[in-house]
């Protein structure tokens, strides 16, 4: 179905604070896009459902997170008023649509799905058996998207197989049914350092579990703490006169994707810029106490003021919880719409007017002949 309206769906999995992998690779980005006025709508998404999926035992976990996830985003800039935050498990036509959408795709299909395979092996599930709802997960995850007619679905690489099945799915209901579903594209950020930034460990992914996380609510001091006892850096680079190695080296990962020049000028004025540090660090003669004690300030510049919206939030919460309610009604309204199209389409919306007793009589007349 072709539309001329630019809509976006993004969101997260409420299992935890947000941190700053999140940040950097999301919710920066999100507050940009907001703000651009470029978008007639943008969907911001609680996975509550989704979460459950490899959380059964514990909704508890979920329950709690749903304010930290909300609080972590009205902290960094969202908007109630330019976006719409609502929470999955409210919205009755995702669920109608997951149970459509999967008679249009094969578990051989999904199996195949790298980023199902992948998560599949870092939960375990590959041992202790494989939850049927997560299994689904990309079958939901097309509801979720095409519920709200988005066209424009900002994710991270390790999600790109997501949006393609999805895609797959649109394009089969469509030829199948007629054209009732939007196509949706994948938007990736455009720093390559901004699409999966590590743990200060240096592994691939934050993760609570791994405690190298810096969550975007940590005081300064934590902060401070996991930069300088744990962060990654050369191994190497023993002195300070040994030529250190910029790649792999997670100080510097971390300062291209948040440093800019004016960080220099106001906590390094030795440099003036990042591609001037690490010159000297990679001839020798800079010491990675110098480097964690930049990238402290810059760290510090940047959650301060989060840190600070996130407490007079928290001071509020009322208002808080308004704004999810608020924004959950105007979710409903948007999918129970495509709900409304798709069973148009499947002609399975049986009282939507009489004219199924004309087919039935039509139907019951030719039976008798």
């Amino acid at each position: 179905m072709e539309t001329n309206r630019k809509i976006i769906l993004t969101g997260d999995r409420p299992t935890g604070r947000l941190h700053l992998g999140h940040y950097v690779g999301s919710l920066k980005r999100r507050v940009e896009l907001q703000n651009s006025g470029e978008y007639d709508d943008i969907n911001i998404l609680i996975a509550d459902d989704q979460a459950l999926t490899d959380n059964a035992d514990n909704p508890g976990k979920i329950r709690d997170n749903i304010v930290n996830v909300v609080l972590d985003y009205l902290s960094v800039g969202i908007d109630p008023d330019k976006s719409t935050i609502c929470i999955q498990s409210q919205l009755p036509a995702l669920h109608s649509l997951t149970f459509y959408y999967m008679n249009m795709v094969t578990t051989a299909r999904v199996s195949r799905n790298p980023t199902v395979k992948s998560e599949i092996q870092m939960r375990g599930f590959a041992d202790e058996g494989l939850p049927v709802g997560f299994f689904c997960y990309p079958i939901s995850q097309a509801a979720d998207i095409t519920a709200f007619d988005a066209t424009v679905v900002p994710v991270g690489e390790d999600q790109l197989p997501m949006i393609e099945q999805t895609r797959e799915i649109v394009e089969k209901f469509n030829k199948t049914y007629g054209d009732a579903l939007v196509l949706p594209k994948a938007m990736i950020p455009e720093n390559e350092t901004q699409r999966r930034l590590p743990g200060v460990d240096g592994k691939a992914k934050m993760s609570k579990s791994l405690g190298n996380c810096i969550y975007l609510s940590d005081a300064p001091k934590t902060v401070k703490k996991q930069v300088n006892g744990k962060m990654f850096t050369d191994p190497q680079h023993l002195k300070i006169e040994d030529p250190g190695h910029i790649e792999g080296n997670v100080v510097f990962t971390y300062l291209d994707a948040l440093c800019t020049n004016d960080h220099f000028a106001e906590y390094l004025p030795d440099y003036s810029c990042l591609d001037e540090m690490k010159e000297h660090y990679k001839r020798g003669g800079l010491g990675d106490g110098v480097c964690k004690k930049f990238l402290i300030a810059v760290l510090e510049e940047t959650l301060a003021p989060i840190r600070e919206q996130r407490a007079k939030w928290a001071s509020n919460i009322g208002d808080v919880y308004d704004i999810l309610v608020d924004g959950t009604k105007r979710a409903r309204e948007k999918t129970e719409a495509t709900l409304a199209r798709v069973q148009n389409a499947m002609r399975i919306d049986y009282f939507a007017d009489r004219k199924i007793i004309n087919d039935w009589d039509s139907m019951l007349k030719e039976t008798d002949l």
